[in-house]
C-alpha cells in the first residue's frame, strides 16, 4: 500500500499541474474543450488524493509498522477511533489530509459551477490547482507519509518492522481530537475557494456583484468550520491539558484565530458593497489577507519556528511555505494594482451615524485585533532574528490589548445592525436604543450592588445585556408586524420572519451566540484555585466547597497505566457527588498525562486535576479550580454554529428572486459561454 499511495501522489501532482496550465490557457484562448479538461483534471486530482488517503489509513488500521508514519504515530493497542485520527496526527499525514480537503473543495467548486460562472471558472480551477500543486509537491517530496523503515546491513538495505509503534501522542487521545483537526483544516483549506474566485474576478475584470455573492457563501462555510475548530480546540485544552483554562494565547491558537477574524471582517464588509457599491478594494484585500493568514497558520504549525503544545516537530518545511506565501502576496497584490480602475466605489459615506459606518468601524477594529494578535505571535521570531534572543509575549500582553478591542466589537454587534443605511435619524436612534440603554444601565447598577467591581467584567455584563436586548427587540418588532398584517400567532410570525430573510436573522442569532461567549469570558475574572496534598480521608477546602479523598487506586489496560483519586464534594453540608481525576502513563509513547475530572454547571465548573505524587510524603497532588460561567462559552459557540447554518440557507426572498432572474442569467451565460 505504500507503493499505491506514492503512485497516487505522483498522479495527483501531474493532474494538478495540468489543471493549472489548462485552466489558464483555456481561459485565455476561450477554449471550452481545454477548460473542461482542466475541470476533469481537478476531479481526477481528488480521486488520486483520495486513493492516497485510503492507502495510508489502510496501513494504520492494519498496524503495518513497516511504514515509518504508522510506526511513529500508532500502536496495536490504540482504539480504532484514535487510529482514524492518526491520519492527521503527524506532519506527513496532516499535509496529506490538508491536500485531500483541498481536492474536495476543488471538486465541489467544479461540480457546483458546471453551468454557472463560466467566465470565472477557468481561472478558479487554475488557482485551486496551483495551491494543490504546492501541497502535493510538499507531501511527496518533503514530507512523504509512505516512506518505509529499513536497516543498513553488510548485505545492504533490508526491510525493518518493529514489534509495535510509538503510539499516538497522549494529549491527542481525547474524543474531540477526532473532529477538532478536521474542522480546523476544513476552515483553513476552504478559504482557498473565495480567494480563487476573487483572483478570477480580477483576472477577467468581472468585478460586479456576482463574484461577491458567490464568494460570500464560499466564505461562510470555512468561517463556520474554522470557528467550530477553534472552539473544539479550546474544549480540548480545557479537558485535557489540566491547567484550568481553555485559551492561553498559544501561537498556534492565535494562528487559527487570525483568519477567522479577517474572514469575519470580510463577511461584514461585503454587505456594504452589495448594498451601496462601496469598499470594493477593501473587500479584495480582506480576501487576500484571510487566505494568506490560513497559509501562515499552516506554516506556523509545521515549521517549528514557535514553541507550542499544538505544533508539529521541527522540520525543513518552513522555507517552502515562506516562498509560497511570498508568491501569494506578489501575485495577488500585483493583480489588484492592475485592476484598481475597475474597483472604484459607486457611492460615498453619507454619515458617520449609518450602517455603512458601523460596518467600517467593525472592520477597523477586527483588523486591529488581527494586527495585535499577529504582532504578539511573531514577536519572538522577530526578536530572535534581530537580537539572537527569543523574547516571548505572554497572555498579559494579549489580554491587555484584546479585552478592550473585544468590548468595542461587542458594542458594535448590537448597535451596528440597528443603524440605517446612508444616515440614521435622531428619532430612529431614540426608538431603537432607548430600551437597550435603560436595561443595560439597570444591569450596571445591579451588578455594582451585587459586588462586581472589576471594570472589564462589569462592562462585559452591561454590554451583553445591551446587545441581547437590541437583537431580541428586532425579532419582537418584526414578529409583531407580521402578527398585525398576516394575522399569524407569535411563534409562526417568528418562524416566517426568520425564513423570509435567513441571512439577516441568522446573523442576529450569531450575535446572540457572541453575547453568550462573552458572558463565559467574563467568568475568567472570578476564577479561583487551590492545590493540596491528599491521601485517603484527607480534606481540602476551596471557597465554599469541601473535598474529601475517599480512596486512591491504580490499574492498567492495554493502552495505559493509571492512578485515580476518588473525591467526594460537599457544599454547605450538601453532597454534590464524586469526581475521579486520573494520572495516566501511556505504555507505547512512555508519556504521562493528567485526565481531568470536571463537574460542570451553568454557574461554575468544579475542575479537579490529579497532578502527580509528592516525592516526600507520597501523597497525591490535587489541584482544584473553580471556573465560573465556562459552560456559556460552549453554549454560545453552539448558538453561533446554528446561526451560521441558518444564514447559509437561501431565504424565501432569494429563492423568489432567483426564479425571476434565472431565464435572463441563463441567456447571458450562453451568450458568454466559452
Amino acid at each position: 500500500m505504500n507503493q499505491v499511495g506514492s503512485v497516487a501522489l505522483v498522479a495527483a501532482l501531474a493532474f494538478a499541474v495540468y489543471g493549472v496550465v489548462a485552466g489558464a490557457v483555456g481561459g485565455y484562448l476561450r477554449s471550452l474543450k481545454t477548460v473542461r479538461s482542466a475541470e476533469r483534471a481537478t476531479l481526477a486530482f481528488f480521486v488520486m488524493i483520495t486513493v492516497a488517503v485510503v492507502a495510508l489509513e489502510f496501513l494504520i488500521l492494519k498496524d503495518d509498522f513497516h511504514s515509518a508514519y504508522v510506526a511513529a504515530h500508532s500502536n496495536s493497542a490504540l482504539p480504532i477511533y484514535y487510529k482514524i485520527a492518526v491520519l492527521w496526527a503527524g506532519q506527513e499525514g496532516s499535509l496529506l489530509f490538508w491536500t485531500w480537503l483541498l481536492s474536495i473543495y476543488g471538486g465541489l467548486a467544479v461540480l457546483l459551477n458546471h453551468r454557472k460562472n463560466r467566465q470565472l471558472m477557468p481561472y478558479v480551477v487554475s488557482i485551486l490547482m496551483a495551491t494543490g500543486t504546492f501541497f502535493a509537491s510538499i507531501t511527496y517530496f518533503v514530507a512523504n507519509p509512505f516512506e518505509q523503515l529499513s536497516l543498513v546491513t553488510p548485505q545492504g538495505m533490508t526491510a525493518f518492522s518493529p514489534a509495535d509503534g510509538n503510539g499516538l501522542n497522549p494529549s491527542l487521545q481525547y474524543h474531540s481530537m477526532v473532529i477538532h483537526p478536521p474542522m480546523l483544516y476544513l476552515g483553513y483549506v476552504g478559504f482557498v475557494v473565495p480567494f480563487a474566485f476573487a483572483m478570477a474576478a480580477l483576472i477577467t475584470r468581472q468585478l460586479g456583484d456576482n463574484w461577491i455573492r458567490v464568494t460570500r457563501r464560499w466564505t461562510m462555510v470555512p468561517w463556520m468550520f474554522l470557528g467550530c475548530g477553534i472552539l473544539l480546540g479550546a474544549n480540548w485544552a480545557y479537558y485535557v491539558l489540566g491547567w484550568g483554562g481553555y485559551w492561553g494565547w498559544d501561537p498556534v491558537e492565535n494562528a487559527s484565530l487570525l483568519p477567522w477574524l479577517a474572514g469575519t471582517a470580510f463577511l461584514h464588509s461585503v454587505m456594504v458593497q452589495e448594498k451601496r457599491g462601496m469598499l470594493k478594494v477593501w473587500n479584495i484585500v480582506l480576501i487576500i489577507v484571510t487566505f494568506f493568514l490560513c497559509i501562515f497558520g499552516t506554516f506556523l504549525t509545521r515549521s517549528g519556528i514557535v514553541s507550542s503544545v499544538h505544533a508539529f516537530a521541527q522540520s525543513n518545511i518552513g522555507p517552502f511555505f515562506a516562498v509560497f506565501m511570498a508568491l501569494i502576496v506578489f501575485f495577488s497584490l500585483t493583480l489588484l494594482f492592475l485592476r484598481l480602475d475597475y474597483l472604484k466605489s459607486e457611492n460615498k459615506l453619507d454619515s458617520v451615524v449609518s450602517r455603512e459606518s458601523g460596518f467600517l468601524f467593525n472592520n477597523w477594529i477586527l483588523l486591529a485585533a488581527v494586527f495585535a494578535v499577529l504582532w504578539g505571535t511573531i514577536f519572538p521570531i522577530i526578536s530572535k532574528a534581530i537580537e539572537s534572543e527569543t523574547i516571548t509575549v505572554g497572555p498579559p500582553f494579549f489580554n491587555k490589548v484584546a479585552v478592550p478591542i473585544g468590548l468595542l466589537l461587542l458594542f458594535l454587534t448590537g448597535a451596528g445592525p440597528l443603524l440605517a443605511w446612508r444616515k440614521t435619524s435622531f428619532q430612529s436612534l431614540k426608538r431603537n436604543f432607548t430600551l437597550p440603554v435603560i436595561l443595560a444601565a439597570a444591569t450596571g447598577i445591579g451588578t455594582l450592588a451585587g459586588g462586581i467591581r472589576g471594570l472589564y467584567p462589569w462592562m462585559t455584563f452591561v454590554l451583553c445585556v445591551f446587545v441581547a436586548v437590541c437583537i431580541l427587540q428586532e425579532f419582537y418588532k418584526g414578529a409583531r408586524t407580521r402578527m398585525r398584517i398576516a394575522g399569524e400567532n407569535f411563534f409562526r410570525a417568528i418562524y416566517n420572519l426568520t425564513m423570509r430573510n435567513t441571512r439577516r436573522y441568522g446573523g442576529y442569532i450569531i450575535h446572540l451566540g457572541i453575547v453568550l461567549l462573552f458572558i463565559g469570558f467574563a467568568g475568567l475574572a472570578f476564577k479561583s484555585e487551590t492545590k493540596g496534598l491528599m491521601q485517603q480521608g484527607d480534606l481540602l477546602q476551596v471557597k465554599d466547597y469541601l473535598f474529601r479523598c475517599q480512596e486512591l487506586t491504580s490499574g492498567q489496560n492495554p493502552n495505559y497505566e493509571y492512578e485515580r483519586a476518588v473525591l467526594t464534594i460537599t457544599k454547605d453540608g450538601q453532597a454534590l457527588g464524586t469526581v475521579h481525576p486520573e494520572r495516566r502513563f501511556y505504555l507505547a509513547s512512555q508519556q504521562p498525562i493528567s485526565h481531568v475530572a470536571i463537574r460542570p454547571s451553568l454557574k461554575e465548573d468544579i475542575y479537579v486535576v490529579l497532578a502527580g505524587q509528592d516525592q516526600d510524603t507520597g501523597k497525591a497532588v490535587i489541584e482544584v479550580f473553580i471556573n465560573p460561567l465556562v459552560s456559556w462559552v460552549w453554549i454560545g459557540g453552539f448558538i453561533v454554529f446554528l446561526g451560521t447554518l441558518l444564514a447559509m440557507v437561501p431565504s424565501r426572498v432569494e429563492r423568489e428572486m432567483a426564479e425571476i432572474k434565472r431565464p435572463s442569467e441563463t441567456a447571458v451565460e450562453e451568450k458568454h459561454a466559452l
